[in-house]
């Protein structure tokens, strides 16, 4: 795993090989607040937040194989395998939901949590292989990552989350892998009790202010992690870049095995 280095005016330290950093992030269909959709100018950007995994919101990517592929293609340069999460098509565009990851990918699936009469939503499930002293003695060699971004409406985002829940549930009674769940879940207040249920499970996710990018005010973008992982540190990232490229601040944060995690 290579060594990250703090974004610009940012908190996190080195990462150590016993260490994983991941980031949730919307992009915004790569449009900045200039107004302008720069795909590379957003590729860049999440470059420079040097991280393992990144979940991804709000992205298009051609529906037509055979059409130019600018962002996927720079992604694959910086050493990132796309797992792509598409909930519609918009015109010439697919769109949605995309993870990265510099770890070797074991498996993926993809859960579709949409509402009825609502915009499509869906959650990306994917294990890595990570090896930190076989996940500090649990016995697993990966990590699970979950990926989504919920809907606008209160009701909505309550039926999502159970459905998330749900599926926890079932990941929980196949297996003991440490597990991450990160993306824009749409709560406006940090004290929501639609979150409540999430974090009784997995524990209280740091609430820090994301959105909008210029003067950030509210904790959109968020990150849960079981018991068998430890928080070293958490930022939203805010910088030159990130403040032109999105109308959201990347979220990132640097995770370890927890020794005295519930398998331990």
């Amino acid at each position: 795993m290579s060594k990250a280095k703090p974004a610009r005016g940012g908190a996190l330290g080195a990462q150590t090989d016993s260490e994983i950093v991941v980031v949730s992030y919307n992009i915004h269909r790569a449009v900045g607040g200039d107004g302008c959709k720069q795909p590379l100018r957003i590729a860049e950007t999440i470059a420079a937040l040097d991280a393992d995994l990144i979940a991804l919101q709000e992205v298009e990517t051609p529906a037509n194989v055979a059409a130019p592929r600018i962002f996927l293609q720079r992604l694959h340069e910086l050493g990132y395998e796309a797992v792509l999460g598409h909930t519609m098509l918009r015109g010439p565009h697919h769109y949605g939901n995309l993870l990265l990851s510099r770890l070797p990918v074991l498996s993926q699936q993809r859960l579709d949590i949409s509402q009825p009469g609502r915009e499509p939503r869906g959650l990306i499930d994917v294990e890595v292989a990570w090896y930190p002293d076989v996940v500090a003695g649990t016995g697993a060699t990966g990590l699970r990552c979950l990926a989504t971004h919920l809907g606008l409406r209160a009701s909505e985002r309550r039926r999502q989350i159970a459905a998330i829940l749900a599926h926890l549930d079932e990941v929980a009674a196949l297996t003991r892998t440490p597990l991450v769940l990160m993306g824009d879940f749409n709560e406006w207040w940090p004290r929501q009790g639609r979150l409540a249920s999430l974090n009784r499970h997995l524990g209280a996710a740091p609430a820090l202010a994301s959105f909008p990018s210029r003067w950030p005010l509210l904790a959109l973008d968020r990150l849960w992690f079981g018991a068998d992982l430890e928080l070293i540190e958490t930022e939203v990232v805010r910088t030159k870049a990130t403040r032109a490229a999105s109308d959201h601040l990347p979220l990132r944060a640097r995770l370890r095995p927890h020794l005295g995690g519930a398998g331990a």
